[in-house]
């Protein structure tokens, strides 16, 4: 029987999501071994898609398949019980047929940025943090601009293929005051990402509303569907991996 199941990770101790050499840790290989611990099978576990080393999760989706004749929730528990605490399924339900990553519509990340004069150690796992100010009004104008279907060569290479064209749906920043300064909050859905795309996205317009380049350059370089104009790459602690809409999701 094939199980589908949500996934949270924080990424900071693993190489990425996708299994690599033996004795490199990343979240595919933590979770294959739990489920055959718990299974007694041989497991490969499919997923939405791959994050990249340090990028957290709280709705990666995936699949795997095992025979098991005891419910969801003993098998949600008893994998649980295997996995590290960096690593945990939120739910597991049964489902014949699904493909995390090709039933997929759309998935969702949001980034997150610290602007403060002083580190905060609560959030280093969790932000980007930089200490000069930001124009607020550019980075509405900015983000505005990656809504629609676009050319996005300029922010990353295709995971296959030489397709960079992708649908945005959702480009928005959220500011919220703190005591100790700002917390911007960046939310992208698109159909589907190139390689170190939102990184890109959220680096090149945290250097326009620095005062870095303009505006008209943005454009320009959007437009120019070129990556080797391309600048600030965001780290990866900021990023997390929201949600995955599928076609039976309730919205």
């Amino acid at each position: 029987m094939r199980y589908r199941a949500t996934l949270a990770y924080d990424g900071t101790a693993y190489q990425g999501y996708q299994r690599q050499l033996d004795g490199v840790p990343t979240i595919q290989a933590s979770v294959e071994r739990a489920v055959s611990k718990v299974s007694q099978q041989a497991v490969h576990v499919l997923a939405a898609g791959r994050t990249d080393t340090g990028v957290h999760a709280v709705g990666q989706v995936i699949a795997f398949d095992v025979d098991w004749a005891h419910g969801n929730e003993t098998l949600l528990r008893a994998i649980n019980a295997n996995l590290p605490d960096d690593i945990a399924l939120q739910d597991v339900r049964q489902q014949e047929g699904f493909h995390p990553r090709f039933d997929a519509l759309a998935r969702r990340y949001c980034y997150t940025v610290m602007c403060s004069a002083q580190r905060q150690p609560l959030l280093h796992r969790q932000v980007w943090h930089i200490k000069y100010d930001l124009d607020d009004v550019a980075l509405g104008a900015v983000s505005a601009l990656l809504i629609g279907q676009h050319d996005f060569a300029t922010f990353g290479n295709p995971p296959q293929g030489d397709n960079t064209v992708r649908e945005v749906f959702v480009s928005e920043w959220k500011i919220e005051p703190t005591p100790y300064g700002k917390l911007y909050r960046f939310t992208i859905e698109a159909t589907a990402f190139l390689h170190h795309m939102v990184r890109r996205i959220v680096g090149m317009q945290i250097d326009v509303a620095g005062g870095r380049f303009d505006l008209e350059e943005f454009v320009q370089r959007f437009g120019s569907a070129d990556l080797s104009l391309a600048t600030t790459l965001a780290p990866p602690q900021g990023l997390v991996l929201e949600k995955v809409r599928y076609p039976d999701d309730d919205n």
